[in-house]
C-alpha cells in the first residue's frame, strides 16, 4: 500500500474535516474537588499574611512604591521592600470583582472569567516550535501566524494566550505590534497582550479598539485583552512587570497575577511552604492592583510545581503539580477571585509522557475549579517549545473535558423505558426508535482517536495518534479561512502598526 493511499484512507476516516464540537462557552457543572480542609486553607491564609507583614515583597518600581505607601503598606525606599499589614491586604482584596467578561471584535466570541465558566487558551511565549516534518526550530513570524491560524481553526479554544511562539526574526521592540496584528486579523478570539512595560499593553489596547471600531476608552467597560503579570519568585516584582500591571488595571483590563513557585527552587520544598508563598505573592500584588484602581478585574494565578532534585529542571504534570493546582483553586475561591491554572508537561516530544502529564494537569485544572486554562494547547518541553501536533492532541483532550462537564440529564426521554417495548430479553437496542433518534449525537465523536479494530487500523497504515494529529493540523491549515474583519478596520490596523514602528524607530520603546 502506498503512502498516498494511507493518507487518503486517513482523510476518509475523518470525513470532510476533523470532527470538532462547535465553539461554545463552557460551564463546569460539577462542584470543585478540594484537597485541603477549610482549616488548612485558613492556616495558609494566616501564614501568607504573616509572610507579607514580616518579610514583604520587593517592588523594583518607584511609582509602585509611592502607590503602596499611600495605600497603607510599609515601604522601605532604600531596600524597596514592602511589608503589608494584614488589614490592608484584606481591605484591598475585597475590592476585586468575582467575575469579568472579555470581548472580541466578534461579539459571538465573548468569554467569561470566573464563576463556573471554563475558558481554554493556548500556549504563550515559547522561543521554539516544532512539527513532525520540519523538526524543532527557533520561532519565526511565519510559524507564529500558522499557529494562530491553527488556534482559530480549533473550536474548543476560547482565547489566545500570548504569542504562541516568539517571532525571533522580528525586532524585539516592535514584534508585539506584529503579534497583535496577527491575532486581530487571523482570529476572532480574545488574546493576551504583552505586559513587559506599559507601552506594549497600550499598543495592544489601541489595536483591539480599532478592530472593534470603538474608542479605546470603551474598553474600560468591555475589556478586550488580558495579560499575565509574573511574580519573580521569591517575592520580587520587577519594574517592567509593575508598569504593565499598572497600565492594565488603570484601563480595567483583567490582570492575571501569577507567582512561579517551584518547590525546592523558587519556594520552600514542601507543598505547604510553596502554597503559602504563592498565596502571599499573589495577594500582595493583587492588593497593589486594587490600590491602583479599585474594582479593576484581576485573576488569581497559580503555577506551583516541583523540580527534578537531581538536575534542578522544572517538572510539570506531576502529582505535586496537580495537588497544588487544585489547592490554588480553593485559595482563589477563598478570596472570591477568578482562577487561572494551566495544562503543562515537561516532555521533549509529543509522546506518551506529554499525554499523561498534560492529562494530569488538565484534570487538576478542570476538577479544581479553574476558570482560565492558560497554555491549554501546544505546550511542550516545559514551555520552551510550541508543537503543532501537541496543539491538536490538547484540543482533543479539552473537547473531552468540555463534554465531561456538561450537566447529566435524567428525565423520562433519557431514561427511555419505551425502548424496552421494542427489545426483547436477550436482544439489542441498535434498531430501536430510541437509539435511531439519537445515534448521531449520543456520544462524543473524537477528532484524533482511532476506534477501529487492529486489522482495519493496520490496513489504513498503522498511523499513531501523533501522526494523525500531524495530518489534522495540516488539513486545518489547508482549509483555513480568515474571520471577516471589516476591511476598513484592517487597513486602520496596518496604518497603526506602520506609524508605531516609525515612532519606536525614532524614539525607542518607552
Amino acid at each position: 500500500m502506498t503512502e498516498t493511499v494511507r493518507a487518503r484512507r486517513t482523510r476518509e476516516r475523518v470525513g470532510s474535516g476533523p470532527k470538532q464540537m462547535p465553539w461554545r462557552r463552557v460551564e463546569n457543572s460539577f462542584r470543585p474537588l478540594e484537597v485541603l480542609s477549610a482549616e488548612q486553607i485558613e492556616r495558609i491564609h494566616i501564614a501568607s499574611l504573616k509572610l507579607l507583614s514580616d518579610f514583604g515583597l520587593e517592588f523594583q518600581n518607584d511609582e509602585a512604591l509611592g502607590i503602596l505607601a499611600a495605600g497603607g503598606a510599609q515601604v522601605d525606599m532604600g531596600t524597596r521592600m514592602v511589608r503589608f499589614p494584614s488589614d490592608v491586604v484584606e481591605h484591598f482584596i475585597a475590592q476585586a470583582p468575582a467575575t469579568a467578561e472579555v470581548y472580541s471584535w466578534n461579539p459571538e466570541k465573548r468569554i467569561g472569567v470566573g464563576g463556573t465558566e471554563i475558558a481554554f487558551g493556548t500556549v504563550g511565549g515559547p522561543p521554539n516550535c516544532s512539527d513532525l516534518e520540519r523538526g524543532r526550530r527557533p520561532g519565526t513570524y511565519r510559524d507564529q501566524c500558522d499557529l494562530i491560524r491553527l488556534e482559530q481553526s480549533l473550536n474548543v479554544i476560547h482565547f489566545c494566550g500570548g504569542a504562541p511562539v516568539e517571532a525571533i526574526d522580528l525586532p524585539a521592540d516592535t514584534r508585539h505590534l506584529d503579534t497583535a496584528f496577527a491575532f486581530l486579523t487571523l482570529t476572532d478570539r480574545p488574546f493576551f497582550g504583552r505586559a513587559i512595560g506599559a507601552t506594549r499593553i497600550a499598543d495592544a489596547m489601541a489595536m483591539a479598539a480599532i478592530a472593534r471600531g470603538v474608542d479605546v476608552s470603551a474598553l474600560s467597560t468591555q475589556p478586550a485583552i488580558m495579560s499575565v503579570i509574573s511574580v519573580n519568585s521569591p517575592r520580587r516584582v520587577d519594574q517592567e512587570m509593575a508598569n504593565g500591571l499598572m497600565q492594565l488595571v488603570r484601563a480595567r483590563q483583567p490582570a492575571i497575577v501569577t507567582p512561579f513557585t517551584l518547590q525546592g527552587a523558587m519556594s520552600p520544598v514542601t507543598l505547604a511552604g510553596a502554597l503559602v508563598q504563592q498565596n502571599a505573592e499573589a495577594l500582595g500584588v493583587l492588593a497593589f492592583a486594587q490600590m491602583v484602581n479599585p474594582g479593576a478585574p484581576v485573576v488569581y494565578g497559580g503555577f506551583t510545581s516541583n523540580v527534578d532534585m537531581r538536575s534542578g529542571a522544572p517538572a510539570f504534570g506531576t502529582p505535586e503539580y496537580a495537588r497544588a493546582a487544585i489547592a490554588g483553586g480553593q485559595l482563589a475561591r477563598r478570596y472570591r477571585l477568578p482562577y487561572r491554572t494551566s495544562n503543562v508537561n515537561a516532555s521533549n516530544a509529543v509522546d506518551a509522557q506529554a499525554a499523561y502529564e498534560s492529562e494530569m494537569s488538565l484534570w487538576a485544572a478542570v476538577i479544581g475549579g479553574g476558570n482560565l486554562i492558560h497554555h491549554g494547547a501546544g505546550w511542550l518541553e516545559g514551555g520552551l517549545c510550541a508543537s503543532f501536533e501537541k496543539m491538536v492532541l490538547d484540543a482533543e483532550m479539552m473537547q473531552m473535558m468540555a463534554e465531561f462537564v456538561r450537566p447529566v440529564v435524567i428525565d423520562d426521554a433519557e431514561i427511555g423505558l419505551s425502548a424496552h417495548e421494542e427489545v426483547a430479553a436477550g436482544g439489542h437496542f441498535f434498531g430501536s426508535a430510541h437509539t435511531l433518534e439519537r445515534f448521531e449525537t449520543a456520544f462524543y465523536q473524537p477528532m484524533v482517536s482511532d476506534w477501529r479494530n487492529y486489522e482495519a487500523w493496520k490496513e489504513a497504515g498503522s498511523i499513531d495518534a501523533t501522526r494523525r494529529a500531524h495530518l489534522i493540523w495540516k488539513e486545518l491549515l489547508a482549509n483555513y479561512q480568515a474571520p471577516p474583519l471589516d476591511i476598513a478596520r484592517k487597513e486602520a490596523l496596518v496604518e497603526y502598526v506602520a506609524r508605531r514602528k516609525a515612532e519606536i524607530a525614532k524614539t525607542g520603546l518607552d
